[in-house]
């Protein structure tokens, strides 16, 4: 029957807009259908993936990039399911990302109806809130909550499950309604004078700047922190690029992959100052070891990262811009501690002269960045070729280095890709992955041909699974187990058979010409680059040891033959 009411799917379309929302990513469904009806003709520019998985991490990279609210949609059963995935992978890294599933009707709900899942449930322990809506007139309400809780304090991912006919239903037309306005805790004046002397007293300080700062906006002030204090840093893998990865006192990144320089000062300083970290195993290694004769300042946001895993003996809860402008302690001298940080860092240096021929990953990694410039984004999958570019890749801006941290996803590289390069279509944005990760939303080329989007692809291929098989090679003695992919696909032509411009390269000397081809290509291009498959990442912290007991670079003779 005709009506001038809207229906609950017209709401989500009309609130999303209202919310600013210019992209989103998505792949229908039965059950989200009529949500997909109201979204035809909306001017809502949304990427049809090929995946609901390469939706969830388009979306991811597209929050982490741009700073705004990742939105993703897919249909109940399967294809939500397909996303718990890239859920885990935003509530694990504080990613802000709304995602909005369809459910089966309300009266099919709890008797096992076609593709019906309890999602809500199902999604629970990663998400940071979520709703089932059983109203249509609440949906403009439920959905701006959802933006909001997204975005406030620890960012994270937030769930709206819609039932068929909740989302057909015809309603009388609702709006947001006024939210009240969140405003992030200011740090205790006390907590700060606490800090502060400790600074004053501390010999050896160290910051250990972690993801949080870049989430909370605050990199302008972690910068001004840096050059008001002269305090030596070192950046978790999320934090890297937070403070520009040229500045005389990074001493790169710490932990199981970290630089000697690094971990060397970890292990030395006087007083840890934790800013936006959360003493992640991998960056901590054997954790009663860690930063044994430090004190520790620790800044967050989130309560619950205080004493979590280390103990502080200042713990400054608050929003960071508000946090690290306030902390303004008279310096001592710590003139010493700093040359002796910058002397390890030049001697500890990386080194690219390996032996033989062959592309040796580390050196075309760092020529890469370089070449890039300052709007350089990299967007990783993982594996060897993710610990390379941490180690490798310079970045001289905030949210430029786009990896999977806490989740570890294979899989992530492509389509986080394209969703940076949507949201920032101006930077030369590059995926760099595995040939292991690379096969797992391979299909995603598809969207990148169909958008036209001009994401460049670095596809390091050692025909295995490299890290596996580093870590079997080390800790298994040898007994190299299902690591084996050398019955790859022809990657350059299955590029080509999905519309993209590919070519290869294997030998050194083509490096140079090779990345000044990609960045200049002016469609989306694939350069696939054969490695040699015994090439290890260096230095490495065995699991369980502490971050003192790194194991050294060491190159086999050179396969030049592959």
């Amino acid at each position: 029957m005709p009506t001038n009411k809207p229906t609950g799917a017209q709401l989500v379309i009309s609130t999303l807009k209202a919310l600013g929302v210019d992209v989103l990513f998505g792949y229908p469904g039965g059950a989200i259908m009529p949500i997909y009806d109201a979204l035809a003709g909306s001017g809502l520019r949304h990427i049809l993936v090929r995946h609901e998985q390469g939706a969830s991490f388009a979306a991811d990279s597209y929050a982490r990039a741009t700073g705004r609210v990742g939105v993703c949609m897919a249909t109940s059963g399967p294809g939500a399911t397909n996303l718990i995935t890239g859920i885990a992978n935003a509530y694990m890294d504080s990613v802000p990302v709304v995602f909005i599933t369809g459910q089966v009707s309300t009266h099919l709900m709890g008797t096992d109806g076609f593709q019906e899942v309890d999602f809500l449930g199902l999604t629970l322990p990663v998400v940071k809130h979520s709703w089932l809506v059983r109203d249509a007139a609440q949906i403009p309400a439920i959905l701006a909550r959802a933006f909001a809780i997204a975005k406030e304090g620890r960012p994270g991912p937030v769930l709206v499950d819609i039932p068929k006919d909740v989302a057909a239903s015809f309603v009388e037309a609702s709006e947001m309604g006024e939210l009240p306005a969140w405003t992030p805790a200011a740090p205790k004046a006390e907590a700060i004078e606490a800090a502060k002397a400790l600074i004053e007293q501390a010999q050896k300080p160290l910051l250990y700047i972690g993801g949080g700062v870049h989430m909370a906006d605050a990199d302008a002030e972690m910068r001004d922190f840096v050059e008001r204090t002269g305090i030596p840093f070192v950046s978790t893998l999320k934090g890297l690029g937070t403070v520009s990865t040229y500045h005389d006192l990074h001493l790169g990144m710490l932990g199981m992959h970290g630089t000697r320089a690094g971990n060397m000062a970890v292990q030395e300083t006087d007083l840890l100052i934790a800013v936006g970290a959360r003493f992640d195993d991998r960056a901590t290694g054997k954790l009663s070891a860690f930063a044994p004769h430090a004190k520790v300042i620790h800044f967050d946001i989130d309560p619950a990262e205080f004493h979590k895993n280390r103990r502080a003996d200042v713990a400054i809860l608050g929003d960071l811009k508000l946090a690290l402008p306030a902390l303004r302690p008279t310096m001592p001298d710590i003139s010493e501690w700093v040359k002796l940080n910058k002397a390890n860092k030049w001697q500890h240096r990386f080194k690219y002269d390996a032996p033989g021929k062959g592309v040796y990953a580390p050196a075309l990694l760092k020529s890469l960045s370089e070449k890039a410039g300052k709007k350089f984004i990299v967007a990783c999958d993982v594996g060897q070729h993710q610990m390379w570019v941490a180690q490798h890749c310079e970045f001289e801006q905030n949210r430029a280095h786009l990896t999977s941290g806490g989740s570890g996803a294979m899989g992530y590289g492509l389509p986080a890709g394209m969703g940076a390069k949507l949201g920032l279509p101006d930077h030369h944005v590059v995926t760099v992955s595995g040939d292991g990760s690379f096969m797992m939303n391979i299909q995603e080329m598809a969207t990148l041909r169909r958008y036209g989007i001009n994401l460049k692809i670095v596809l390091l291929d050692n025909s295995s699974l490299g890290l596996v098989r580093q870590w079997q090679e080390l800790f298994y003695e040898e007994n190299y187990s299902e690591i084996d992919l050398s019955d790859n696909p022809d990657f350059v032509e299955v590029a080509k058979a999905f519309g993209l411009s590919a070519f290869r390269i294997t030998q050194r000397h083509e490096v140079e010409g090779a990345i000044d081809r990609l960045l200049a290509a002016d469609a989306p291009t694939l350069l696939h680059v054969l490695i040699d498959p015994r090439e290890n990442v260096w230095p490495l912290v065995p699991p369980g040891a502490s971050n003192a007991e790194m194991m050294e670079e060491r190159w086999d003779e050179p396969i030049d033959s592959y």
